[in-house]
């Protein structure tokens, strides 16, 4: 049995795909923020919320068969927690299920494997009942596959098969075995026969023990161990324990085989349980968000409307402001302006919905348009470390090289204050010479820069494929955190931020402040 609840073939697993640049996304897009409010609290969720994000999806139908299922979840959002606990319960009862004893004897295997099935069998159960209760709710092919395999493989026979099987593999009425002999007169090939043992009255069972008492030698080849024959004993459990042999291994193997089932349950639900998580978080704030539209790889489009930074929002009681994007056929959007204006903040609300959108979730946006990127690469200054066994800018230099080594071509690449660390004329040539050589391989690129040459350079060759956005500044020097379409500007407007924070102590210097 398949779950199919994050893929259409395949399971979903929690080493799947997490790219060798994932502690840079996490630092850079500051993900952490996210990852907690997705798991709210639960280990196990935190693990599933970063394996989902991170492993990003390469391909549009994979996006749109989740955000289905997602569609179903939030609409059907008291079905599917109940089936998640149902998962969440079998798999902690089974851990708890003779976990002190010692499984390397037949015997112990299967009643251990029997105790597990018991168990299993009640939860199957349940979960055919919510199948026939709730199935024909949901619209989405993830969900209609997943019910649908529940009713055709969890059916009454089957269900009363498993019943039936559990309740023979006690051996009330003793094991009936075939066996083999040697040359040596050991024993080989040992079979273990169905024995159906008539259920009988009490009177009935009267009966039979009088007949035991009385019945004298029987016609049938019969012996007898004495109650004080130990090795008589001994040599009767190995000849049990070797007859059901393959019975315990091969029950073993169907109670592994549910089990699993009810792990990629509890684990690929998990991630919707997350998103369910995030979307009560995001309503208490009121803060809005939609489900993307994730294009064709080479549409190289990036449109959105109120897009903001949602770990940030998560983060302050404040309301953040959000921003639009026209990127129509667009492979480099360059994004200047003055200090503190938000210019970052857009490029990590860009990078969180494109990771977003690309494990099938909602997006932080009103509305979110985007071509599914084969990967996605964040390049954003670092503060000093003492520890530095080079300059910064030979720090950026490597960690640029490790991006280049690993980058391919309808990537996306986020780089803030890139190659700041030396003067502007050296800075602007080489990320200058950088962003030509990506943008030849259909490399997506937004960068956000201070470096006016490197700004004004682009502008000026009037590239079609280029979109110039700037951080506005109000006539009182004072930021709205709106990102608009404009010319890059040679100031920054440090000034502002000065005026801001030492007002006092010039004014107190006399220093003349305007």
């Amino acid at each position: 049995m398949k779950v199919f609840l994050m893929f259409r073939d395949r399971d979903f697993a929690l080493d799947e795909g997490v790219p060798a640049n994932a502690q840079e996304l996490i630092q850079d897009l500051e993900l952490d923020t996210l990852f907690r409010a997705i798991a709210a609290g639960d280990e196990f969720l935190l693990q599933v919320a970063k394996t989902a994000v991170l492993a990003s999806i390469k391909d549009q139908e994979t996006i749109l068969y989740r955000q289905g299922i997602l569609a179903d979840c939030l609409e059907f959002q008291e079905i599917v927690k109940e089936l998640y606990t149902l998962s969440v319960d079998v798999t902690e009862r089974e851990s708890k299920i003779w976990g002190w004893f010692s499984l390397s004897s037949p015997g112990s295997l299967l009643l251990r494997s029997i105790d597990a099935l018991g168990l299993f069998v009640g939860s199957l159960e349940r979960l055919r009942k919510l199948a026939d209760e709730h199935s024909s709710k949901f619209r989405s092919e993830g969900f209609r596959l997943f019910f649908g395999m529940i009713t055709q493989e969890l059916d009454d026979d089957y269900l009363q098969a498993v019943k039936d099987h559990l309740a023979r593999l006690e051996f009330r009425g003793g094991v009936l075995m075939s066996v083999d002999l040697r040359a040596d007169f050991r024993g080989t090939n040992y079979i273990l026969h169905r024995l159906d043992v008539k259920k009988l009255t009490w009177f009935e069972q009267v009966q039979e023990w009088v007949g035991q008492i009385t019945r004298k030698n029987g016609s049938g080849l019969t012996f007898e161990v004495d109650p004080r024959d130990e090795c008589g004993f001994r040599a009767l459990a190995a000849l049990r324990t070797e007859g059901i042999a393959k019975v315990a291994v091969a029950l073993a193997q169907s109670s592994d085989h549910i089990l699993s089932f009810f792990k990629a349950l509890r684990l690929e639900l998990g991630f919707y349980i997350g998103c369910l998580n995030l979307r009560e978080k995001l309503a208490a704030k009121q803060d809005p968000f939609c489900v993307p539209s994730p294009l064709p790889d080479d549409d190289e489009a990036l449109r959105c409307e109120g897009i903001y930074d949602m770990c940030l929002s998560l983060s302050t009681p404040e309301p953040v402001v959000g921003n639009d994007i026209g990127g129509e056929k667009k492979s480099l959007i360059v994004i200047t302006g003055a200090n503190r204006g938000g210019k970052s903040t857009l490029l990590r609300s860009v990078g969180l919905a494109q990771l977003m959108m690309q494990c099938g979730m909602f997006v932080p946006a009103k509305e979110f348009q985007a071509s599914v990127c084969q990967g996605i690469f964040t390049h954003f200054k670092r503060e000093e470390d003492a520890d530095m066994k080079s300059g910064k800018l030979d720090e950026e230099l490597s960690r640029m090289s490790a991006i280049v080594q690993r980058i391919t071509p309808r990537s996306m690449l986020l780089l803030n204050e890139s190659f700041a660390s030396t003067n502007e004329r050296e800075g602007s040539e080489i990320a200058r010479q950088i962003v030509r050589a990506l943008l030849e391989r259909n490399v997506k690129i937004l960068y956000v820069t201070h470096m006016f040459d490197l700004a004004d350079g682009f502008y000026c060759q009037q590239m079609k494929s280029a979109l110039f956005l700037r951080a506005e500044r109000l006539e009182d020097g004072t930021r709205s955190f709106r990102l608009l379409e404009g010319a890059p500007e040679r100031t920054s407007y440090g000034e502002d931020l000065f005026r801001r924070i030492f007002r006092g102590e010039a004014e107190s210097l006399r220093i003349p402040v305007q």
